[in-house]
């Protein structure tokens, strides 16, 4: 029996649907999921198109495409359709990004066309928990940032990023996209650090957040402060504050060569659940 599948643009009638498969995995799906919540499917509010990919008349699988391209609950014909949708379009992304397996299948079929990548993670292992470590004391000196001090923490951000992605934000638009990202996490209560004598030693911030799960990212310690376990003992900070105010469940991922970083997530209470993949232009 043949099945009878089509892809399309969603539209903003097609929300409900979307949310249903988004939900149907809230952990994996939480950077998805938080932005379509607030900006539903209209792509000029949401950043960029939602594609959905129907079998039999229903929705089973998605791919935003922004700035960045991600697939969600996408079956291997589903991302072979995706495929086809993006090379019609042109890479407008800045980086492929989503679950492993249809990450590297859509990578595998887009590469010939778009490759080469400036880098490949294939392997960043997704770590999850629900209730922090009892072996390591939250440091009492990691707080939520205030906006007047978007300028301590800015150069914090700046270097965090430039050594995890491998190019300053602040290229191309002068950094004015990255600076309204910060200033809305931290207005948004989402951001954290632990300053002293007006510098940044840690810090990290709540991104991607709905009711169901919630994602840290941009964790960073101060160059000459690392080796003193500030990593660990400001995630577990930050682990308080997100299960308390945010959500039931914390997301993360990182690295797979970044073993200290991993080390420290899982003495905090993170397990490893499952892998991402990023491809990065």
């Amino acid at each position: 029996m043949l099945t009878q599948t089509t892809t399309r643009v969603l539209e903003p009638s097609d929300l409900g649907a979307a949310l249903a498969v988004l939900e149907s995995e809230p952990v994996a799906n939480a950077f998805v999921t938080s932005r379509v919540q607030i900006a539903g499917l209209d792509p000029w509010r949401l950043g960029g198109e939602m594609w959905g990919w129907y079998a039999d008349g229903r929705l089973r699988s998605l791919c935003y495409s922004g700035a960045n391209l991600v697939p969600i609950c996408a079956t291997a014909e589903a991302v072979r359709a995706f495929a086809d949708r993006a090379r019609r379009a042109g890479r407008r992304c800045s980086s492929i990004v989503g679950p492993a397996g249809p990450t590297a299948q859509l990578w595998r079929l887009l590469e010939p066309g778009w490759g080469p990548a400036r880098e490949v993670r294939a392997n960043q292992p997704l770590m999850v928990t629900e209730s922090p470590s009892a072996g390591v004391t939250p440091d009492p000196l990691v707080r939520r940032i205030r906006k007047d001090e978007m300028d301590v923490l800015m150069p914090a951000c700046v270097a965090m990023f430039t050594e995890e992605v491998g190019i300053s934000p602040l290229a191309g638009d002068g950094g004015l996209l990255y600076q309204a990202r910060v200033a809305e996490l931290i207005g948004a209560g989402r951001s954290f650090a632990r300053i002293e004598d007006g510098k940044v030693l840690f810090k990290a911030e709540i991104g991607a957040a709905t009711p169901q799960a919630c994602q840290i990212q941009g964790v960073w310690v101060a160059p000459e402060h690392r080796g003193r376990g500030l990593s660990e003992t400001g995630m577990a900070a930050v682990l308080r504050y997100a299960l308390a105010d945010v959500a039931p469940v914390v997301s993360l991922y990182v690295n797979d060569y970044n073993t200290p970083a991993r080390r420290a997530y899982a003495r905090v209470g993170f397990q490893e659940t499952g892998a991402f993949m990023s491809v990065l232009f």
